[in-house]
């Protein structure tokens, strides 16, 4: 497939957690493909050489009006550097969803938001796969090349792919800002950081995730014991979030965070559709409920048929038993 773009997120000159997912998915569609920064300055370029060492070739574009991520100034400049038929791969996250859309429409490209699969090419078309219905529904997608296309990618529905050999960088800043920066409606005002001890459960390797099997607020000591034991964050469903028991950052869900931990244990959650959209993501589910007949088992690489409440803490002995 020719004129394949990916547009890559990074902060303080470090990539995104997406780029090397982005990359992984573009490999797979062809063996080359253009990754595109924004940004200004050290961090534009500090980013710029880690996307090298995943894409063949990396684009750049360096103006100090883009030193904050803008969308409403980003999709012209993206316009001027995309031909026709061109595609557009991007991160299914806040700013990938902003920007997306109306690129689309610019583009007169076809749109497709968080897509979980891609198919590949065939008689001139692409072929992509997204959830509906939290999952319930695959949706195989067929995308017209000739017209080009915008595609969102789920996070954690591709593996990452290993940095290799450092590949070209080439500075578009003069053909993507020809017309000058665009003026825009909206304007950068401040980053607000996260609470202090604040956990991002998005990040987390392993995950001890609650639901409405622990009963009780003060079970809630059983799960973070193991966590502890584990060296694993506390996640929940969100009957637990509902309840106030725990904070609505350590949701999973559709309605919550779509994690991707190398081990989830679900922990007395029965599997709802909308919880089971966030685990795309996780490489093993491991299932501990009391009802055998719970949907979570259905997801689940292992399942444990127990009440969590009696079962947790001797878990957690066996564990520290082994440290």
């Amino acid at each position: 497939m020719d004129n394949l773009f990916v547009y890559i997120l990074h902060q303080e000159g470090a990539l995104h957690d997406s780029a090397a997912e982005l990359a992984a998915a573009a490999q797979g569609l062809a063996p080359q493909a253009t990754a595109i920064l924004a940004g200004h300055g050290p961090g534009l370029k500090a980013a710029c050489d880690q996307a090298a060492g995943l894409f063949p070739q990396v684009w750049k574009i360096d103006d100090p009006g883009l030193a904050q991520a803008n969308a409403e100034l980003l999709r012209p400049l993206l316009t001027r550097l995309i031909p026709a038929g061109g595609v557009l791969l991007l991160a299914h996250e806040h700013f990938g969803m902003d920007l997306a859309p109306g690129l689309a429409v610019k583009l007169g490209a076809g749109y497709l938001p968080d897509a979980v699969a891609l198919a590949g090419a065939h008689d001139g078309a692409l072929l992509a796969v997204r959830e509906e219905f939290a999952g319930l529904v695959s949706a195989h997608v067929s995308l017209d090349l000739a017209r080009g296309a915008v595609i969102t990618l789920r996070p954690g529905a591709f593996k990452a792919l290993e940095p290799g050999a450092a590949g070209q960088i080439q500075d578009k800043s003069a053909e993507a800002l020809a017309g000058g920066l665009p003026a825009a409606r909206r304007r950068y005002v401040e980053t607000v950081a996260a609470e202090a001890g604040e956990v991002d459960i998005t990040k987390a390797e392993v995950l001890v995730s609650v639901g409405r099997g622990i009963e009780d607020e003060d079970n809630l000591e059983l799960a973070f014991d193991l966590a502890k034991a584990l060296g694993a964050e506390v996640s929940c469903s969100r009957p637990i979030v509902d309840a106030k028991w725990l904070p609505k950052p350590r949701q999973v869900g559709t309605s919550g965070k779509s994690v991707k931990p190398k081990v989830y244990l679900a922990c007395g959650i029965s599997g709802s559709s909308q919880h089971l959209g966030g685990l795309t993501g996780a490489a093993c589910v491991i299932a501990i409920n009391k009802n055998p007949k719970a949907p979570i088992f259905q997801r689940a690489d292992v399942g444990v048929v127990a009440d969590i409440v009696q079962f947790l803490p001797l878990l957690t002995k066996a564990v520290n038993a082994k440290a």
